[in-house]
């Protein structure tokens, strides 16, 4: 499908913006769904710059170029048409963050283990999700790449050493790379925050309020 599956919405997206990435390449841009979010939390909410005149880069790749509408002409900088198995390896520029969101189960196991070496060699940070269970979905929209041809497992991303997985009751969310380890300790902190605020919203608020008496709002530290 053009789009991905709403619950693992809030995941990939945490993941894109704990990672705050200057470039960004989105294979498999389909609806646009993760750069339309890329660039509003990255470039649009921080407010610092001209609604338009984005500090970010945000390319793409998508095959299937009637996926594509004139929205996403203002939001990505560039999207190349053609089947990321070959544009990948031929791109001359490095993104801080590659994201491959629903596109490996539609690849042959060995054209997907390639294509994620691809992306390691030109991303400092990969961003992998992908269904537990693939079901027998085929072409959709008249797209035949949008058939799913390979169930992962979480043992096939065990060549890269480097990584952290998202647990996730529907999909495998793989975070790969120079920061992974980094990233782990920054998710687990929010999901601590997470908690909080949801079980114990009055200690939370205590501890917020307490943080910003001691450093000011302009100083406080990401975590308490």
């Amino acid at each position: 499908m053009p789009y991905s599956h709403f619950n693992q919405l809030d995941d990939v997206n945490r993941l894109i913006i704990l990672s705050n990435p200057k470039t960004i390449l989105d294979i498999g841009v389909g609806f646009g769904t993760y750069g339309f979010l890329s660039r509003q939390f990255l470039d649009i909410a921080d407010g610092r710059n001209d609604y338009g005149n984005w500090l970010r880069t945000i390319d793409g790749i998508e095959v299937f170029d009637r996926y594509l509408t004139p929205v996403h002409k203002f939001i990505y900088n560039q999207i190349f048409i053609g089947n990321a198995c070959d544009i990948v390896p031929r791109l001359k520029k490095q993104y801080d963050l590659v994201l491959l969101v629903d596109v490996i189960e539609h690849l042959q196991e060995d054209r997907g283990k390639k294509l994620l070496l691809d992306c390691v060699k030109k991303g400092r940070n990969l961003i992998i999700a992908t269904p537990k269970d693939i079901g027998g979905q085929g072409a959709v929209f008249g797209n035949q790449f949008e058939t799913h041809r390979c169930q992962w497992q979480a043992k096939d991303f065990d060549m890269f050493s480097d990584k952290f997985f998202v647990k996730h009751p529907d999909a495998f969310i793989v975070f790969i790379g120079k920061d992974a380890e980094m990233m782990k300790h920054k998710w687990l902190k929010e999901k601590q925050k997470f908690f909080l605020r949801k079980f114990s919203p009055h200690l939370y608020n205590f501890l917020w309020q307490t943080r910003d008496k001691v450093f000011g709002r302009k100083n406080r530290p990401q975590s308490f």
